[in-house]
């Protein structure tokens, strides 16, 4: 499968496995892919990214975390801000937040992917990647 928009398609992996309950999901491993991986995970929404292959068959095995005994996933949400088709950027002054501050949003910055919350701290602006909540 040839996706072109990896990171519609990670958070689409991501979606899907959360709503049927999966320990784990995996994703095809791109620069990209990893960083925003990372991101959740220092944020506390995965538990861990392991990388499995090698070469070109690379991919992200992205441990899901539940909270409570009828296992509620952590990610309530995750929407994809700038496509392919239609980027969206923003200034470091308009940086969204996201559930007032409860989600996180992803950018892309030129000192690479981060929240919102650390490019504001940076005085960043960049790509507005995705919402999570």
């Amino acid at each position: 499968m040839a996706a072109n928009d990896t990171i519609a398609d990670m958070l689409t992996r991501i979606r899907n496995a959360n709503m049927a309950r999966h320990q784990k999901t995996e994703i095809p491993a791109t620069k990209m892919t990893r960083s925003i991986a990372e991101v959740l995970q220092s944020e506390g929404f995965i538990a861990e990214v392991e990388e499995v292959g090698e070469g070109v068959k690379r991919n992200l095995v992205i441990s899901l975390k539940y909270k409570g005994k009828n296992r509620r996933p952590l990610i309530t949400a995750l929407k994809r801000v700038s496509k392919p088709g239609l980027r969206v950027y923003s200034t470091r002054k308009e940086l969204p937040r996201v559930l007032g501050g409860i989600g996180i949003a992803i950018i892309s910055t030129s000192s690479g992917i981060m929240t919102d919350r650390e490019a504001r701290r940076q005085g960043l602006g960049g790509e507005v990647l995705c919402y999570v909540w």
